[in-house]
């Protein structure tokens, strides 16, 4: 249609139908820490670059961000000021052999039902510029990672990144982490320690980026914490 925005298009010898939309304006919805100065005027830089240092030169600046976390749940200082680390992350090295050491810190949320753990996943996944929510139940390794998918009109295999390839230069927050399948949980090892995925499926040989910090949360084994038994006696998961 002329004035339409979206259109069809009949592909020969076949009853599928390709859908392609014309826009006039893109806007990024998530934005990653370094593109966060686009689009600001120099005084509005100015005005933000003045409040960040009145923060860090005044009275107890971590203690005065890490309140700034959910500040509607009361408490969890100790907690709130583990995931403002996670937010900040650590320094990422780089030596001389081409050895890369990461600098994203993964945390593990394991506390009793009904102490807002959900929440805080879903505030980080709000406040990181890249931040995915995910559930342990409802996702595979597949979804984590990365998945060989078909198109229907081409017939081609292609290759869709997962939530820890989307959250690249970001946090990945998955819920639920004691109830995830345990091969699917394996595939998560190799995104935190080296922090890419590496695919060898169906011809495709690839190594994606996932630079992310994951932020898990679970419950203990009995349903509550028992404080007369172990750390790793309480721990539904395994050693490594």
């Amino acid at each position: 249609s002329g004035g339409g925005g979206y259109m069809a298009m009949k592909s020969a010898g076949a009853l599928l139908t390709t859908t392609y939309l014309e826009a006039m304006n893109v806007t990024v919805y998530k934005k990653s820490y370094e593109e966060t100065e686009d689009g600001t005027t120099e005084s509005q830089q100015e005005e933000f670059n003045k409040q960040v240092l009145d923060v860090a030169h005044g009275e107890d600046p971590v203690g005065k961000l890490s309140r700034s976390i959910a500040p509607e749940i009361f408490g969890h200082e100790d907690v709130k000021r583990a995931l403002l680390l996670q937010l900040v992350s650590g320094c990422e090295r780089k030596l001389p052999d081409g050895m890369r050491i990461r600098g994203d810190i993964n945390v593990c949320l394991m506390g009793d039902p009904g102490v807002a753990k959900s929440q805080l996943l879903k505030y980080i996944s709000s406040v990181a510029p890249r931040g995915v929510y995910t559930t342990g139940r409802g996702s595979s390794g597949v979804g984590l990672t990365a998945a060989i998918t078909k198109d229907v009109t081409t017939g081609d295999l292609a290759l869709e990144g997962g939530a820890l390839v989307l959250a690249d230069r970001g946090i990945c927050c998955i819920d639920e982490f004691d109830k995830m399948d345990e091969m699917d949980r394996t595939a998560i090892h190799e995104v935190m320690e080296q922090q890419t995925v590496s695919i060898a499926k169906a011809g495709i040989v690839a190594t994606l980026n996932a630079r992310a910090a994951v932020l898990a949360a679970a419950n203990p084994l009995w349903g509550r914490y028992n404080r007369k038994k172990s750390l790793s006696e309480n721990i539904n998961l395994p050693n490594s």
